[in-house]
């Protein structure tokens, strides 16, 4: 029997990539899930592929205080607890800071950060009753600043330092905190990721059948939470990457320069 039978699992951000292969994942491990996110026909369709599972769907945008009070009242209605939390839902963008509208930057930080400390503050009081577990699905980019995504790595960055911080709070509580950095994993958040004016690019400049499946992504969470982890770093590239930037940022920043740009454009 999963170790994950019957625990109730929350995940934002649940309809599309890393969000819906934890919730396909959890679901076949026999947990209970209630996921969120803002495309209603999006999470219709997540359900009806799930019939007669425990799934509970709920719209929201993660950005706003009272959407993610409402989600976790819905979770709790219907399932009176939850054990783990995980925040998921997420935005990137690709534009040069002289170029991206102030507006677009504060939306990035509203999602990314905003949303995860909204739903961990609503759902606290019952992590911390099952002494269970609040993970953050942060990014590389929370590690190694990105040209072409300062919003997006400051987010990141925010992420992991405040859920390092409130895992330092909880070390007595028997709560587990948790933030995962995937490297690139192929799934539409570059492709959703805002321009200069906060609008979605709608493309990905980058080849997406060569990264990491959410599949895969997914299952390495999973694994990490069983096993109670701290911090989960995933791809070659992406350890070799915060491996650099810590030990030696001069030449990670020549090489992340180099990847990312050509004949002074940037072209990832």
């Amino acid at each position: 029997m999963s170790v994950f039978q019957n625990k109730i699992v929350v995940i934002t951000g649940g309809s599309d990539g890393i969000g819906k292969a934890l919730v396909d994942a959890f679901l076949s491990l026999g947990a209970k899930v209630a996921t969120c996110g803002r495309n209603y026909d999006k999470l219709y369709q997540l359900q009806a592929a799930h019939p007669g599972k425990p799934l509970v769907i709920h719209a929201a945008d993660v950005s706003k205080e009272q959407e993610c009070a409402l989600f976790i009242e819905k979770v709790i209605k219907n399932f009176s607890t939850i054990d783990i939390l995980i925040n998921n839902a997420g935005v990137s963008m690709r534009a040069l800071l002289q170029d991206v509208e102030l507006d677009a930057l504060r939306k990035v930080m509203d999602i990314n950060f905003w949303g995860t400390v909204y739903c961990t503050k609503f759902a606290l009081p019952y992590i911390t009753a099952n002494k269970g577990t609040i993970v953050g699905v942060s990014s590389i980019a929370g590690f190694r600043g990105l040209p072409g995504r300062s919003g997006y790595s400051a987010s990141k960055f925010a992420v992991n330092g405040w859920l390092e911080a409130i895992r330092t709070e909880l070390l007595d509580s028997g709560v587990n905190v948790m933030w995962v950095c995937p490297g690139f994993t192929a799934s539409n958040i570059r492709i959703a990721a805002l321009n200069s004016k906060g609008e979605s690019h709608g493309e990905t400049p980058m080849d997406e059948g060569k990264m990491m499946t959410s599949e895969a992504c997914a299952q390495h969470i999973i694994t990490s939470i069983e096993k109670r982890k701290r911090t989960l770093v995933l791809t070659a590239t992406g350890k070799r990457t915060v491996f650099m930037n810590k030990f030696f940022p001069s030449l990670a920043d020549k090489l992340t320069r180099n990847y990312f740009y050509k004949n002074g454009e940037l072209v990832k």
